[in-house]
């Protein structure tokens, strides 16, 4: 007997948590967690870029404007890579365009331009702002 159901032929990646520090640090050992996993998944130095940018501008966001950032969350399944980084803030990320000579504020802005989609969700104890990255091969 044939069937015409398509067959899932990968299997998802367990997903990374990451619990972050509650001080300037989170960002650069979320960094470090997510390219172990990432270059574990058999990703090259190239491929990375992007999203550990990401990983640093929205862990930096959950620090400065969450109140206290709590984890970051990776999955991975068929190509497509979702970042999830987790706060305890009321105050919803704004999306905005900064002033030429602003030094700062370019975080959101530099997750959109890099990202498939991004947004964030209100959750008990505060919120999630996600990314979502298409990243073949792995």
């Amino acid at each position: 007997m044939t069937t015409n159901i398509p067959q899932r032929t990968t299997v998802p990646v367990a997903p990374l948590t990451v619990l972050l520090p509650d001080d300037v640090t989170a960002p650069a050992r979320a960094r470090h967690e997510v390219r172990s996993m990432l270059l574990g998944f058999g990703l090259d130095e190239a491929q990375l870029d992007d999203v550990l940018l990401a990983v640093s501008e929205l862990v930096t966001n959950a620090f400065e404007h969450g109140e206290s950032p709590q984890r970051l969350e990776l999955a991975y399944f068929e190509g497509q890579l979702t970042l999830q980084v987790h706060d305890t803030g009321r105050r919803l990320p704004q999306l905005r365009a900064p002033a030429p000579a602003e030094a700062r504020s370019r975080g959101l802005v530099l997750v959109q331009a890099l990202s498939e989609d991004w947004g964030f969700e209100v959750c008990p104890g505060g919120k999630f702002v996600w990314a979502v990255f298409r990243i073949p091969g792995a």
